[in-house]
């Protein structure tokens, strides 16, 4: 059995996830698909990730590839959680996974607006304002959530997910008919009316945004390729960092290591997986460093984050699981960052790692520094070293 050892996922994780100074991908769509997709949730660690990982990148060049060339789309997915996904990829992550988020979503308005009086029949009210939504960006373009609101009586409605709690109160409903009909697919997020560290997005139809579509991806075959796509960046894995990745079911998880023929490898001493295909040993790679953002893809793609982690998930993860702000070296997370009053950007170490090391890190703080130009940065979920 070919067993990987802690060093070598090392090597790994730096070439799949293009963080060594050895040519990367070529384009922000080569990124976005090696890697599945780039976490969008914050609105600031799509465009620091790719800072990571593209030398030149700007600001305008993601903004572009979002708003002008549309080779990438944000789109609800795994997890329910929000990605930068490629144009080309869309359908088969929307069958392997934003399908699932979808039914999950629809039926949890459906009760709600039942629950809160809204209408007697949710299923019907909804179909009701989804109709309404879509006839009204397909006359008018991209229409921001107030807008939608203010024009179309159909969203009207109230409801209070949490009653009693001091998180609670009135929510209007408006803006999950929005989730709802972007996560299956009929919607999408168009042109930003903030700024690329704020998310106000205008809300357009799928078919005028992207094109015509083509036939939905069949469940198995969009399975099978999503699966292996990951697999090749962040195996190899086990079925438990599969599953929890794709927010799957267990069984969900076996079968797509089926479908792509994984083989079993040990992971330092644990079961795993790996591709058929991949399993040449990894070279070495030369001394590097890496400033991620909070919620960056390859700070949270595995379940069990020991082997480049260690001893400190407790300070850079927060207690929900959101990772904030991170300083890596050599594939290992040695620390954070964060910036100062005068806005330069601070690594905050949690260990030794030598005078080297300190060094290359602290000039990558003055690479982001410059970068920013004076940008604030405020981590959507700040971790408790980003808050000390």
């Amino acid at each position: 059995m070919r067993s990987f050892a802690v060093e070598e996922r090392r090597a790994r994780l730096a070439r799949r996830h293009l963080l060594t100074t050895e040519p990367g991908a070529g384009s922000i769509a080569e990124v976005a698909s090696q890697l599945v997709g780039l976490h969008a949730t914050d609105p600031t660690t799509p465009f620091l990730s790719l800072w990571a990982r593209m030398p030149g990148f700007e600001v305008a060049d993601l903004e572009a590839a979002l708003y002008r060339d549309r080779s990438v789309v944000k789109h609800l997915a795994m997890r329910r959680t929000l990605w930068v996904l490629t144009a080309r990829d869309l359908a088969a992550v929307q069958a392997a996974a934003s399908d699932r988020v979808a039914a999950n979503e629809r039926k949890r308005l459906i009760a709600d607006v039942q629950k809160s009086g809204i209408a007697d029949d949710g299923e019907k009210w909804l179909g009701h304002a989804s109709k309404a939504v879509l006839a009204h960006v397909e006359k008018h373009g991209p229409t921001g959530a107030r807008e939608l609101r203010e024009a179309l009586p159909e969203l009207a409605g109230h409801h209070d997910p949490a009653p009693g709690r001091p998180w609670g109160g009135a929510t209007p409903v408006a803006p999950r008919v929005l989730t709802v009909l972007a996560v299956e697919g009929s919607l999408v997020r168009g042109p930003n009316d903030g700024t690329w560290t704020t998310a106000r997005p205008r809300w357009t139809s799928a078919s005028s945004w992207l094109g015509a579509a083509g036939d939905p991806a069949a469940a198995e075959a969009a399975r099978a390729a999503v699966v292996r796509t990951w697999l090749r960046a962040f195996g190899p894995a086990t079925v438990n960092d599969l599953k929890w990745w794709f927010g799957s079911t267990l069984t969900w998880a076996r079968d797509g290591l089926r479908d792509v023929g994984a083989v079993e490898v040990d992971v330092h001493g644990t079961p795993g997986y790996a591709l058929p295909d991949d399993l040449e040993p990894e070279p070495r790679v030369g001394p590097w460093c890496a400033l991620l953002p909070g919620l960056d893809v390859t700070t949270m793609g595995w379940q069990d984050r020991g082997w480049y982690l260690g001893e400190h998930g407790g300070q850079v993860f927060d207690n929900r699981g959101n990772a904030g702000p991170t300083a890596w070296w050599n594939g290992r997370v040695v620390g954070g960052w964060r910036q100062g009053d005068d806005g330069r950007v601070v690594v905050q170490l949690l260990e030794d790692v030598g005078a080297k090391a300190s060094k290359a890190l602290a000039r990558k703080a003055d690479e982001l520094t410059d970068w920013l130009n004076g940008v604030r940065i405020n981590p959507r979920f700040p971790s408790p070293l980003t808050k000390s």
